[in-house]
């Protein structure tokens, strides 16, 4: 079944042609709109994008190979399925249809309770598609509010040492603490206990070894943790950027750290050099330093 008020786009320089279109699509309740060529239906789904188009292969100016192919590029309709009418039924003009970006092809002349299956097949797949697109969307949103809401620095480990889940906190330590740290794998040197500043407690489930549980503890080394900074004059998200500049950490990957863009963080870093009356890192990390080591 189609979904509810679907778009139709038809592209076609042949009155005939649209007028039978217009009468098997329109009577199956579609909501229809139509181009005579290629730079007008380019030009229609800049104001409009439609769920589905028909595209005839042979027009003036842009065919619709060409017309394809620009659509596939624009951002806002490069998901837009497009099925192909043609009167070229050659197995050369097929793969130049796929090629282009087409979903699917009707060879001319059209035959309307045909157009009507192919239509109602493409956009129920659409529909589809866009529902597992909608619900990953929110899995991923779950399991990120998950490991930000989390407290405890935690690390679900595989036996190759592949890092299948971690908390923001976990994330945190792992990158002040191990500097051989690539994200997705844990550190070598966590593998034993021997680590200096970073305790790794491990918990499995007996009779599995396919997964580990790890909680990071920081062993006690005397500094002083972000919140201290908050005696610079500077927020509780200003004090954590000015916190890992002072680890020596750049924008990227404090970004990455604190699971903010780099662009963020460079606004951070303008406003905390404005608040500590600094022009430069080095200078911003010896303020913080001052308070984050001890005396």
């Amino acid at each position: 079944m189609k979904p509810p008020s679907a778009t139709l786009l038809l592209v076609d320089d042949t009155p005939a042609n649209l007028s039978l279109l217009l009468d098997a699509l329109g009577g199956a309740g579609y909501d229809l709109r139509i181009a005579e060529s290629g730079e007008s239906a380019l030009a229609q789904t800049r104001r409009h994008v439609p769920d589905l188009v028909l595209l005839d292969v042979m027009m003036p100016g842009l065919d619709g190979f060409e017309t394809c192919r620009r659509l596939k590029v624009q951002p806002h309709t490069s998901d837009v399925p497009v099925i192909f009418m043609t009167v070229l039924d050659e197995p050369a003009q097929k793969i130049r249809a796929f090629d282009a970006g087409a979903v699917d092809y009707i060879t001319k002349p059209v035959h309307p309770p045909e157009v009507l299956a192919h239509v109602r097949t493409h956009l129920g797949l659409r529909a589809l598609q866009r529902a597992v697109e909608e619900e990953l969307a929110l899995r991923i949103d779950a399991e990120n509010q998950l490991s930000q809401s989390l407290d405890r620095a935690v690390l679900l480990v595989d036996a190759a040492g592949l890092v299948v889940f971690s908390t923001r906190l976990a994330e945190n330590l792992l990158h002040k603490h191990c500097v051989d740290y690539l994200p997705g794998r844990l550190p070598g040197v966590l593998r034993g206990d021997d680590h200096p500043t970073l305790r790794a407690r491990r918990f499995a489930e007996r009779e599995r070894d396919d997964l580990i549980t790890l909680v990071l503890e920081e062993r006690e080394t005397g500094l002083a943790g972000p919140v201290v900074l908050r005696r610079l004059g500077v927020s509780p998200r200003e004090a954590e950027v000015l916190y890992w500049i002072a680890q020596g950490k750049g924008n990227a990957e404090i970004g990455t750290i604190l699971g903010t863009a780099p662009r963020t963080i460079e606004k951070h870093v303008e406003r905390i050099f404005d608040k500590l009356g600094v022009d430069s890192r080095v200078a911003a990390a010896v303020a913080a330093l001052a308070l984050l080591r001890p005396a």
